[in-house]
């Protein structure tokens, strides 16, 4: 699901449904290790990330593909919601990627053992932009659920 707001720009937002609890979720965005076992679009690792996980604390990750190399990226932590809300600033570091620094906004939501997972990034420049990230979050997404499925086998 993609909308867009006229008036703040072009938004990326992708909806997913997990059989999960939303602490579980939570701790895949905020648990380095766990995160660096799944985060990046298809083809692509995560060998390295670091996380201060606290309003202006700072992340930083790499994602890394055979085809396209090294791409750093980093941020900032802006509101932490513990299992229901996390927002933090994003870019791409020099030379790894298009975008200038955006936002990102992870929100999880439980009703009765499902988690309604909300993701939305931007503002994008304009909705080119914006498409050019939707195959790569969802990916990710896809990559996030199926290392939730290892977790949960568990």
């Amino acid at each position: 699901m993609s909308r867009t707001d006229p008036q703040l720009g072009h938004w990326l937002d992708i909806e997913r449904r997990f059989t999960a609890p939303a602490g579980l979720l939570w701790r895949l965005w905020t648990d380095a290790d766990w995160l660096k076992r799944w985060f990046g679009p298809k083809d692509f690792t995560c060998p390295s990330y670091s996380l201060d996980l606290r309003p202006g604390g700072r992340y930083r990750g790499l994602i890394r593909a055979e085809q396209y190399g090294d791409s750093w990226f980093g941020g900032a932590f802006r509101e932490i919601v513990p299992h229901e809300k996390l927002v933090m600033s994003f870019a791409w570091e020099r030379d790894s990627g298009l975008t200038d620094a955006n936002e990102i906004t992870l929100t999880w939501r439980e009703v009765d053992g499902v988690t309604l997972q909300h993701f939305r990034q931007g503002p994008f420049a304009d909705s080119a932009e914006r498409d050019s990230h939707r195959d790569g979050w969802s990916e990710c997404i896809d990559k996030e659920a199926a290392y939730l499925a290892t977790r949960e086998e568990k």
